[in-house]
């Protein structure tokens, strides 16, 4: 026997949703009859395809190596009713893509509509995870592509440009009206608001302003997201150094002030990275070019 269209179309369904309840109404099944089909291509296969949790589904390692064979299949499948269509009349599709929580909230979500408008038969879905992750599930087919500004060197992926990405080191204007920081002398006053303690943002700063002399703050607290930097700072509790699209807003507004502007830090860039080999590599490519005429937020 050989699977049937609609079990690999609920299994590529529940390798791009978080639980089977979402990824059923994804494809309009109720939540027992989603499990029957994803039970009777396990039982098919001679394996099983996902680990499960009262929370979480994860593709097991079969699973994983099923996923890009059951999308080839579904696409050639798909392409049957395009050449049924006919010429001119683009066929509906769907891509999923990875990103980060803040990127994604920031800008690719309040996208969404004017990307719609530039190609109405592409259907966008956007998965949320850190970059190391995005990347692993572009490489093993679990996401058609991811948003990330990670440097890569990775002979099976394909890359293509997006928005620099640019940094400001700021405090919290009242913060910094009662203690000011001019320089490493003030920094004893002051806590450090980092991501991880290998201070990967601050670097973007010190790199660029390695005759400053040493930085030592009264503490580094590290918070794992820019999200809670950003919060952080807001806050008055500490300085940081975070993407300036993501705090262009509260520096506008006079909320957050910039430290020691003069300092030309690196600037990093997104990139929309895919598996090479991708099905849809040109609409994968056209994707690249619409989100390079999205304004960051």
């Amino acid at each position: 026997m050989l699977p049937d269209l609609e079990s690999l179309r609920c299994f590529e369904a529940a390798a791009a949703h978080p639980s089977f309840r979402v990824a059923a109404a994804s494809v309009a099944l109720s939540a027992a009859a989603f499990g029957e089909r994803i039970k009777r291509l396990e039982e098919l296969v001679g394996s099983a395809l996902f680990t499960r949790t009262t929370r979480h589904v994860a593709l097991t390692a079969a699973g994983i190596r099923l996923l890009p064979q059951a999308r080839r299949v579904l696409e050639e499948a798909r392409r049957c009713l395009d050449v049924v269509a006919g010429e001119g009349i683009p066929a509906p599709f769907e891509l999923t893509v990875g990103t980060r929580a803040e990127l994604g909230l920031s800008w690719l979500v309040p996208a969404l509509g004017a990307l719609e408008q530039r190609r109405p038969e592409r259907t966008l879905h956007l998965q949320v995870a850190d970059s190391p992750v995005l990347i692993q599930h572009v490489a093993h087919g679990v996401l058609d592509a991811a948003v990330t500004s990670a440097r890569l060197a990775h002979p099976r992926l394909e890359i293509e440009p997006l928005h620099p990405e640019t940094y400001v080191f700021v405090g919290a204007a009242s913060l910094l009206r009662r203690k000011p920081l001019r320089g490493p002398d003030d920094a004893g006053v002051h806590t450090l608001i980092e991501v991880s303690p290998d201070l990967p943002l601050f670097r973007y700063f010190q790199d660029a302003h390695p005759a400053g002399g040493r930085w030592r703050f009264a503490r580094v607290l590290c918070l794992g997201t820019i999200s809670a930097l950003r919060q952080q700072v807001a806050a008055g509790r500490g300085v940081a150094v975070l993407p300036r699209y993501f705090v262009e807003s509260d520096l506008r507004r006079g909320r957050f002030a910039a430290l020691m502007p003069r300092v030309r830090m690196a600037t990093d860039r997104f990139r929309l990275v895919w598996r090479t080999g991708h099905p849809r590599d040109a609409e994968l490519r056209a994707l690249a070019a619409d989100l390079r005429q999205m304004p960051l937020r």
